[in-house]
């Protein structure tokens, strides 16, 4: 009977975390999942969760997905997952050759959930997922603003739970997750434009010879 109430408890907990009723779990806020690389005029790399002024400050590149950056287009799901998904977007951080990765993957589709994928495989990528997370292990989920380190099976599924996802999948034959993509998209910049030479004013003719004691005429051939 203990165990019981212990379990009702937990998952009565992370239903109030996910719905951002515990202000600990609230000021992790999904803000935070998007992740901004700013290289300056000057060639230096920085980290910021907020863009750039203006393209002057240096090229950016997103990362990680926010409020609105759901798995993919859910257009074509069913009304109550379009409702879930919108309100708690999954997103998961993987690495190539990754088991407890592969693991997490696996759940996420047999249950039916839709959710983006984030490879972490450079080093940006590496410094990228510290900011974010707060350290380097993978995998690394999040569920709208919640964040879960490392695969648990139990804890994914007790949060995908408390998020209104349902327990088998309920997709459309032809959905598809989008394709993976790196945590740091390095975008290269933008060819400055060469200034345009000032046009060349032609040179006005030669004046026609006028007579000369040789040619009184002025006669040309």
């Amino acid at each position: 009977m203990k165990t019981c109430m212990n379990h009702h408890a937990m998952h009565r907990a992370v239903a109030l975390c996910l719905g951002g009723l515990v202000l600990t779990c609230a000021s992790a806020g999904i803000q935070a999942q998007t992740i901004y690389r700013i290289v300056g005029a000057d060639g230096k790399v920085t980290f910021s969760d907020k863009a750039p002024v203006s393209a002057d400050q240096g090229k950016v590149a997103g990362t990680g997905v926010g409020a609105s950056g759901a798995a993919a287009s859910s257009g074509g799901l069913p009304f109550e997952l379009r409702q879930v998904v919108n309100k708690y977007p999954v997103t998961l951080y993987s690495s190539p050759k990754c088991g407890p990765c592969d693991a997490g993957r696996a759940l996420l589709i047999n249950r039916g959930v839709p959710f983006a994928e984030r490879t972490v495989n450079t080093q940006e990528d590496t410094d990228a997922l510290q900011r974010l997370s707060g350290d380097n292990s993978l995998p690394f989920l999040t569920i709208g603003g919640q964040r879960l380190k490392g695969m648990s099976d139990s804890e994914w599924s007790q949060y995908l739970d408390a998020a209104g996802y349902p327990k088998s999948s309920v997709l459309p034959a032809t959905f598809k997750n989008a394709a993976p993509a790196p945590l740091v998209s390095i975008q290269k910049p933008a060819p400055k434009a060469e200034p345009k030479p000032a046009p060349v004013e032609a040179e006005a003719p030669a004046p026609a010879p006028g007579p000369t004691p040789s040619n009184p005429a002025g006669i040309q051939f």
